[in-house]
C-alpha cells in the first residue's frame, strides 16, 4: 500500500520553490534555507506514504537533521491524517503515530494534520474529531499556513478566509496565515510589517502570534530583523512574544532547541529559549474544557499574561 499512496498522492519539489511560489524578498542564502523547509516538510510527507510500518517511517524521519526535523514530522502528519480518511480499514495510525513515536513532535504533526483538511474534499471534520481536543486548534494553524503558501493571492493579497471556516477557528487560522507571511516574503520582515498593516485590527494579533512563531521556529534572520519586529508590532508586542514562546516549547518538547530559537526567545520574549518554553508548559496546566472561550485562546492569553508579569516591558510597550 505505501507504493500505491506515494504514486497517487506524491508531491513534487518544485511546489516548494519560491519560483513555482511566486514567492519574494529572500536574498539567495534565505532563499535555499526556507526552500530546504519545505523540501523537508515534503520529505516526512512522502515517507509516511512510503511506510506502512511506523518503525520504518520512524527511522527514516530521525535521520533527518536535527534542525529541520520538526517540519518532516509536520509532513509525516498531513500524511497521516489524510490517509486515514482515505483508507477507512486503518482509521487511526495518525492518532495512535502521536500517541507513540510522534508524541515529541505533537505540536507539528496536529498542525499537519491542518495541512490534510486544505487537501482533502472531504472528510475535514473526521479529522477534527479524532484530534486532541485543545491541540486540534493547531489544525486551523495548518490550514491557515497552507492557504497562505499555496495561495497567497486569495489569502493575503485578498485577505478572504474560507467559507468553511468559522468561530475562534478564524483566530487560529490566521495564526497559520501569519505564519506563512515568513516564507510568502522571504524572511524580509519589512515586507512582513506591511503586510500585517494591510489587514483589519482585528486579525492583526493573530498575525502577529504567527511571526513570532515562524521567526522563532524556522528563523533564518539577523538580531537586527527581530528588533524590527519588536518595534513594529506596538499593541500587538505580546502577541508576538507568545507565538515565539510556543515555538521554543515545540523544539523544547522535540529536543531540538537551536541557537536561533535563542536568539529569537531573548530578543522577542526578553528570556531564554527554556525559560519561555517552560511558560508554555506552566500555563497549559489545569485548563478548562472549551467553553465559550476555547482553552486554547485560554492558554494563549496565560502565555502572555505570564510574559508580561516575568518581562514588564512586554507588558508596557502593549
Amino acid at each position: 500500500m505505501g507504493k500505491l499512496s506515494h504514486r497517487i498522492f506524491s508531491l513534487s519539489l518544485e511546489e516548494v520553490t519560491f519560483a513555482r511560489r511566486g514567492f519574494r524578498g529572500a536574498d539567495p542564502a534565505t532563499q535555499r534555507y526556507l526552500e530546504r523547509v519545505g523540501a523537508t516538510f515534503l520529505a516526512g510527507y512522502h515517507a509516511a506514504l512510503a511506510h506502512d510500518e511506523d518503525q520504518a517511517l520512524v527511522d527514516e524521519l530521525e535521520a533527518i537533521d536535527l534542525s529541520f526535523r520538526g517540519f518532516a514530522y509536520e509532513g509525516a502528519g498531513m500524511s497521516l491524517a489524510m490517509l486515514d480518511q482515505m483508507m477507512p480499514w486503518r482509521p487511526q495510525r495518525f492518532v495512535e503515530f502521536v500517541a507513540g513515536p510522534g508524541s515529541p513532535h505533537v505540536y507539528m504533526m496536529n498542525v499537519g494534520a491542518g495541512w490534510a483538511m486544505a487537501r482533502l474534499p472531504f472528510g475535514k471534520r473526521r479529522i477534527l474529531d479524532r484530534l486532541d481536543p485543545l491541540l486540534r486548534w493547531l489544525a486551523f494553524d495548518g490550514l491557515g499556513f497552507h492557504e497562505g503558501y499555496f495561495h497567497w493571492p486569495k489569502s493575503i493579497d485578498q485577505q478572504k478566509m474560507p467559507r468553511s471556516v468559522r468561530g475562534y477557528e478564524c483566530r487560529c487560522f490566521d495564526q497559520g496565515l501569519g505564519r506563512s507571511l515568513w516564507f510568502v516574503h522571504g524572511a524580509d520582515v519589512e515586507r512582513v510589517i506591511e503586510t500585517i498593516g494591510r489587514f483589519s485590527v482585528s486579525r492583526q494579533s493573530d498575525l502577529w502570534a504567527g511571526v513570532g512563531l515562524a521567526s522563532t521556529y524556522a528563523g533564518g534572520v539577523p538580531r537586527e530583523s527581530l528588533l524590527r519586529l519588536v518595534e513594529a508590532s506596538g499593541a500587538h508586542r505580546l502577541c508576538l512574544a507568545q507565538g515565539s514562546a510556543f515555538a521554543a516549547e515545540a523544539r523544547r518538547r522535540a529536543g531540538n532547541l537551536q541557537p536561533h530559537t535563542e536568539l529569537a526567545t531573548r530578543v522577542l520574549c526578553g528570556s531564554s529559549a527554556e525559560e519561555a518554553a517552560e511558560v508554555t508548559s506552566v500555563t497549559r496546566r489545569g485548563l478548562p474544557a472549551d467553553t465559550d472561550t476555547p482553552a486554547f485562546e485560554i492558554w494563549r492569553r496565560r502565555i502572555q499574561a505570564d510574559l508580561g508579569n516575568q518581562v514588564p516591558m512586554l507588558a508596557a510597550s502593549a
